[in-house]
């Protein structure tokens, strides 16, 4: 019920887009840059609100900045750690990178990279925890920041667009735009989480 009258009665569209779009921004660039924050959540979220209670060019605006900001995180993210890889010291951004790829996912990724070249860029932002260890694959083999930067606009266009509809199918099939939200949301992490439940299940039973 409280969910229902904080997300039903929301304000209106000029405040939602003055509000509303400069978070959505600001949230997804440091969710690519820090990958701690469920941006996909964020987008499909926006996506629902944009169809329930704005002009059909709010949902092409809530697109343009999450592909947008999510692209400005990652080229933003690579570059810090093209000067860890450049350092005889490395760097934290490029520990953190390292802490965050499996090694064998780490070796997946060089290998598809090897084989495939930027096309594994674009599927590695819609590979739940594949963006990090291709980008790292990227770095490690010395790629330049332009050439990641060409292989990543299509990634980040491709990856607002499927949550995005995701966000639009939760909202089309609930009336209220509060359910349509919980829903966006409740199928983001099922999407998100279930290939890496799966991969560690596996792991562990292999074992």
């Amino acid at each position: 019920m409280v969910i229902h009258e904080v997300v039903g009665q929301l304000p209106p569209e000029s405040t939602q887009q003055a509000v509303g779009y400069p978070s959505l921004f600001l949230l997804v660039a440091v969710g690519s840059l820090v990958p701690v924050v469920p941006t996909g959540a964020l987008v499909s979220s926006a996506a629902v609100v944009a169809l329930h209670h704005s002009s059909p060019f709010s949902l092409l605006a809530v697109f343009v900045v999450a592909s947008t900001a999510a692209f400005l995180g990652d080229t933003c993210l690579y570059w810090l750690g093209q000067r860890g890889v450049r350092s005889r010291n490395g760097s934290k951004w490029l520990r953190a990178l390292s802490d965050r790829a499996a090694p064998e996912r780490l070796a997946q990724a060089r290998q598809k990279l090897d084989e495939h070249g930027g096309v594994v860029l674009v599927l590695s932002r819609l590979v739940p925890a594949g963006r990090i260890p291709v980008m790292l694959a990227c770095l490690l083999g010395r790629m330049p920041l332009r050439r990641f930067a060409r292989g990543d606009v299509p990634a980040c266009l491709a990856w607002a667009a499927t949550y995005q509809l995701i966000g639009v199918l939760g909202g089309w099939i609930f009336p209220e735009p509060w359910q349509g939200v919980v829903a966006a949301v409740g199928l983001t992490l099922l999407v998100s989480g279930v290939p890496v439940v799966w991969r560690r299940a596996r792991a562990r039973f292999s074992h």
